[in-house]
């Protein structure tokens, strides 16, 4: 017994092969068991019968041994496994008992062990452990946490290498390689410099270690990256001054003309912006031209401020005249860095009824200018210096490699100037050119209009002897319907058309005395 050597990863590895084989065996003995213990006679006489009766009993009998066997191929591969993992276990126990019983003495006076590698730190930043003095590798050591330097490796002793440094924390360098054996071993290598912190200087990377006699020396880490820096911000423009004044709406018969918007407050130091312009008044005319208020134009912005924006020009509302909507006011200039500038007032909506009358929208105006931005991007930060190499052996060895220094960040970019405004438009101030606002005056205006147009007609249609069609209205009845009837000429003549649009119903809103209707041909009145 005191010949036999047993290797746990030799064992181990048996028991694995002899598992697979017998998973193999079984899969064929259950294939052959159907054509085997179910042999078929070959005639129909007693010989054959026989026969096949002596094959299957034979095949049964080798299906049952068969089971016994992989039983016991079970058994035999439990055991050998467990023999494995007791003859491992057990070299580890002697191993730690022999080597603590070595390691004892200097670990006591030096405070490391003799033989064995070094434990590799676990906490943030926490260096490597030396390896043993005459023969270990040193532990590596463990990343710093935010702001940490990472952990230094250990050194080896008279043979082995030296543990790597750990990489630094946040805006912190990296740690340093360990030296390698005095005799024979290489340096480690240095840890990498951590990230900047804001705008500032990325980590530099660590040392690497030096070698002793014979070795080459650790490379230095590489520099921690330098952020990028911010980007320019442009300032908040300051309150708005006061609005223009907007002046009430007028309305009547003749000619109508809305007045114009008051130009917005200018920007002082405490209210920078410039004030929005009042909006132009609503003019509404029955039988006149009507002409909307031109909308005011935005304050002037002071330093701080934007651009005020203009007010919108005033509705026209006419029926059988013109309509000319305002303008609307100019949008003005942004001061601030950065700032817009005031958009231009939407021009007002002309309405007429009457398809011959001219109706024209106002214009809308002009916008402000944006300012140009100050702002710039801050610097990127600086890219952290790379570790140095670690020094080649005494006799036999290349130094480190230098490490590379850390990418700078890259700037900040400038803040964008302010946008410059565009005229407005009805959709964009939320008005709309199909509805006309209601006046009290409308109606009466209409009336008006079909009186005067009643009057225009009898003047120019020479009268004829035909029968003139006429409607009378109801007894009560406020309203009367126009006549609307060709009446015949001269002999020979056809009489003239009627212009397009006369041909109207107009609505009567007059007081109740009013009990007659007008014919718009032949000027009669008509109970």
């Amino acid at each position: 017994m005191s010949l036999v050597i047993a290797t746990p990863q030799l064992l181990a590895t048996a028991a694995l092969d002899l598992a697979s084989i017998g998973s193999q065996v079984s899969a064929a003995n259950a294939a052959a068991a159907m054509p085997t213990t179910e042999v078929v006679a070959a005639a129909a006489d007693e010989v054959s019968a026989a026969i096949a009766g002596l094959f299957g009993a034979h095949a049964r009998q080798y299906q049952a041994l068969s089971v016994q066997v992989a039983a016991f191929h079970e058994q035999f591969v439990q055991a050998l496994t467990a023999a494995a993992g007791r003859y491992a276990s057990t070299e580890a126990a002697v191993e730690r008992s022999l080597l603590g019983a070595v390691n004892a003495p200097t670990e006591a006076l030096l405070g490391r062990p003799l033989i064995g590698n070094g434990a590799d730190g676990t906490a943030p930043g926490q260096p490597g452990a030396a390896g043993g003095l005459l023969f270990g590798n040193g532990g590596n050591g463990a990343a710093g946490g935010f702001g940490q330097t990472g952990g230094s490796g250990g050194a080896a002793g008279l043979i082995g290498n030296g543990g790597n440094g750990g990489a630094g924390g946040t805006g912190a360098a990296g740690g340093a390689g360990g030296n390698g054996g005095w005799l024979w071993g290489n340096g480690g290598n240095g840890g990498v410099g951590g990230t900047s912190v804001a705008a500032g200087i990325g980590g530099a990377g660590g040392n690497g270690g030096n070698a002793g006699l014979f070795g080459h020396g650790g490379a230095g880490g590489t520099g921690g990256a330098g952020l990028a820096g911010a980007n320019g911000v442009n300032p908040t423009p300051g309150p708005a001054a006061s609005t223009g004044d907007s002046p009430a709406d007028v309305s009547g018969i003749g000619d109508q003309t809305g007045g114009d918007g008051g130009t917005g407050g200018h920007g002082t130091a405490g209210t920078p912006t410039g004030g929005t312009g009042g909006d132009g008044a609503t003019a509404t005319a029955g039988s006149g031209k009507a002409t909307g208020g031109a909308g005011g134009d935005g304050g002037t912005a002071a330093a701080g401020g934007g651009g005020g924006n203009g007010g919108d020009g005033g509705v026209a509302q006419g029926d059988i005249a013109s309509a000319f909507g305002g303008d609307g006011g100019n949008g003005s200039d942004g001061v601030a860095a950065g700032s817009g500038g005031g958009s231009g007032g939407a021009g007002g909506g002309a309405f007429v009824h009457i398809a011959t009358a001219t109706s024209t929208g106002g214009s809308g105006g002009f916008g402000g200018n944006g300012a140009a931005s100050a702002a710039s991007g801050a610097d990127g930060g600086a890219g952290g210096a790379g570790g140095n190499g670690g020094a080649g052996g005494l006799l036999f060895g290349d130094g480190g490699n230098g490490g590379a220094g850390g990418a700078g960040g890259i700037g900040g970019d400038g803040a964008t100037g302010g946008p410059g405004e565009a005229a407005a438009t009805l959709a964009s101030r939320g008005l709309t050119a199909q509805t006309p606002r209601q006046n009290p005056m409308w109606s009466a205006a209409r009336v008006v209009m079909a009186a005067r147009a009643a009057a225009a007609l009898a003047s120019a249609a020479p009268a004829g002897p035909a029968a003139r069609a006429a409607t009378a209205a109801p007894a009560g009845c406020c309203s009367a319907t126009a006549a609307t009837a060709a009446t015949p000429g001269p002999a020979g003549m056809a009489a003239p058309a009627l212009p397009v649009g006369l041909a109207v119903t107009a609505a009567v809103v007059a007081p109740r005395r009013f009990t007659k209707t007008r014919s718009l041909v032949s000027g009669r009145s008509v109970a």
